[in-house]
């Protein structure tokens, strides 16, 4: 469990951090069966979740699990955004061995589908010293590399212990967030000095950690890996093998990654946009499988004509919803679309990545939360690549200018493709940052 989620009003002075680290450590210990409790909440809706609850406590059933490098990516997201670290170093260091944890099945299965049986995985254990311990025994990993945000005390101490560097990879660190680790004072200054080395996606993520006490030298602004977005060579033919499925002349537009309380407002912008352009075709696609059956329901319970991807409904006149309840298809989907709308954005979720639309050209729309992609969201409203809606109202209209108008469709998708490649390198200085700290480590390992 983070650590900024048990912030509180706490003394910086050094000689409470102790005090801090106990109660953390407690309060996960008291949590510990809710923790477990909530797994089995969860599988309601994704069974997945009620299996190999031993790795979540550093219990392996098979051995051995060694590998040289650790990577923690929590989900989909981040998982996606490791593709192209995991892809180096599987290549670079053939003989080393990765392993990735996530903390979602969806993540285990998206690393699944990207590496298949090349990566090894396992589910990120519960921040634990005991559970932390008996993973690093069984993983002896020589480098662990935390993607974006968790920061988990017990195990950068663990880790620290052995002599193993940590380095936080694309880090970003919202306002918000600061605020909240900057209650725990010493505490979080204490945590944040065990990473060998922070890559900040900007200089406000930096200077938000050189506020919270990590060392200057610590910290490098590395850029945003997710503006080098990797495309899979087969992408543009499946995406072209799509659009003939939904139909060539149709107006599609996309709604990706959406959340609870968005589709309602998501088919209302949708049935304005039928008014209009009478043979639009909404693409739906929830960010969590766990969704998918209750998102078809309501989809059939306001009348819409509907075909499901799983299920390989045919995509006649009579359908204009495409519910894309399958994993790992979203950048063909994105792609085979007209323009997209970015979901987790109409809902105080935070939104999601707009890159992945706009390095293919497609417009991106964008809700009013977007405070955990505020860089890219600002920065691809202010080249004119991305708009920001405040309802479903507003994605209406944003939706029928966009598919009712060719040229300027073209001149904001183009945009957003010239954003993504101006902005390219930061994999480049990531890995860079990350290989010389491996390198050192391996030699006073060797």
């Amino acid at each position: 469990m983070p650590c900024g989620r048990l912030a509180s009003a706490f003394s910086p002075d050094a000689d409470v951090v102790p005090a801090v680290a106990r109660l953390y450590n407690l309060l996960l210990y008291l949590a510990l069966p809710f923790l477990l409790l909530r797994l089995v909440w969860r599988s309601r809706h994704a069974p997945a979740y009620r299996e190999r609850w031993g790795e979540r406590l550093g219990l392996y059933s098979r051995r051995p699990l060694r590998a040289g490098i650790w990577i923690h990516a929590v989900s989909v997201g981040e998982v996606q955004t490791a593709a192209a670290l995991i892809k180096h170093f599987l290549e670079r260091y053939p003989h080393t061995g990765v392993m990735v944890t996530t903390t979602t099945p969806t993540g285990s299965e998206r690393l699944r589908g990207l590496f298949e049986d090349t990566v090894r995985h396992v589910y990120t254990p519960f921040d634990l010293t005991p559970i932390m311990n008996r993973f690093l025994d069984a993983v002896r990993p020589r480098l662990a590399i935390v993607m974006e945000t968790e920061i988990w005390p017990n195990m950068l101490g663990a880790c620290e212990r052995r002599g193993i560097p940590v380095v936080l990879a694309n880090a970003r660190l919202s306002a918000r967030s600061a605020q909240g680790y900057a209650r725990l004072g010493g505490f979080t200054g204490e945590t944040l000095r065990r990473f060998a080395a922070i890559g900040a996606q900007s200089p406000d993520d930096a200077a938000r950690f050189q506020a919270l006490g990590v060392p200057g030298e610590q910290v490098q602004v590395t850029g945003n890996i997710k503006f080098d977005v990797c495309r899979p060579g087969s992408l543009l033919d499946h995406a072209e093998v799509l659009r003939r499925f939904w139909g060539i002349q149709r107006p599609v537009w996309v709604a990706a990654s959406t959340h609870e309380g968005e589709e309602e407002q998501i088919l209302r912008a949708h049935r304005k946009i039928l008014e209009q352009l009478p043979g639009a075709l909404l693409v739906l696609v929830p960010r969590h499988p766990g969704r998918f059956e209750r998102v078809a329901a309501l989809v059939a319970h306001r009348g819409f004509g509907l075909a499901r991807r799983s299920t390989r409904d045919p995509c006649g006149e009579q359908v204009s919803v495409f519910l894309g309840d399958t994993m790992g298809e979203l950048p063909a989907f994105l792609a085979a679309g007209d323009v997209a709308f970015i979901g987790g954005s109409l809902v105080p979720t935070g939104g999601h990545n707009l890159l992945e639309a706009a390095a293919v050209g497609v417009p991106v729309a964008v809700g009013p939360h977007v405070f955990n992609f505020v860089q890219i969201a600002e920065l691809m409203m202010q080249e004119g690549a991305a708009v920001q809606v405040k309802d479903a109202h507003a994605l209406a209209q944003c939706m029928k200018k966009w598919l009712g108008d060719a040229t300027i469709r073209t001149q904001v998708g183009e945009q957003g493709r010239r954003v993504v490649q101006a902005n390219q390198g930061a994999l480049q200085r990531l890995l860079d940052l990350i290989e010389k700290i491996y390198d050192d480590a391996s030699r006073i390992n060797n």
